[in-house]
């Protein structure tokens, strides 16, 4: 029998003064039973980092043509497909064919996937490539529950994580495009 995926509510407070984008949001997350706190906390920021309305989650783990997270126009073009992890090149390429705009958000020991994948990739106009420190997104992923409750400030390309204990620092290293 299948395993069922987990439902996480998600309170996050969204201030990013970047973009000028102030926001109080209660969403419901899907944790696929295979997904590692990592790469739901990666979602969760990516979601908080290139947040719009009507940005979605994507099915992801279970629909590999799904992104983690994409903005879909009123006529249902895709405008901004958002993976997370360290996709090959091939995906990365086969994703800019099928969106305006593509974002990654690496995580993980990325300096290998970086020397194989950015360098494939680097003719690609629309897609923009960002990797998460790892301490912090460590310490943040092993605080999750199925209750989360965040605030994210964004300033200067920062992100800001805090919680009812602890804040966590993330400054992207930027690989590829900007936001």
């Amino acid at each position: 029998m299948a395993l069922q995926s987990i439902p996480c509510k998600v309170h996050l407070n969204i201030t990013d003064t970047d973009r000028g984008v102030y926001e109080d949001l209660r969403i419901t997350v899907a944790r696929h039973p295979s997904e590692t706190g990592q790469r739901l906390a990666s979602r969760i920021l990516a979601y908080a980092l290139w947040y719009q309305e009507r940005l979605a989650f994507g099915r992801g783990l279970s629909e590999v043509d799904e992104p983690a997270l994409w903005h879909k126009s009123l006529d249902d073009r895709v405008e901004h497909w958002i993976e997370v992890g360290q996709p090959d090149a091939d995906r990365l390429t086969w994703c800019s064919r099928r969106a305006e705009r593509v974002s990654l958000l690496a995580y993980g020991s990325t300096r290998v996937w970086a020397g194989k994948v950015v360098p494939a990739v680097a003719n690609l106009k629309n897609v923009n490539i960002a990797v998460l420190p790892q301490e912090p997104l460590d310490a943040l992923a092993s605080e999750l529950g199925r209750t989360i409750e965040w605030g994210v400030m964004i300033a200067d390309g920062v992100l800001y994580v805090s919680d009812a204990d602890t804040q966590h620092e993330f400054v992207l290293e930027w690989l590829m495009g900007e936001r």
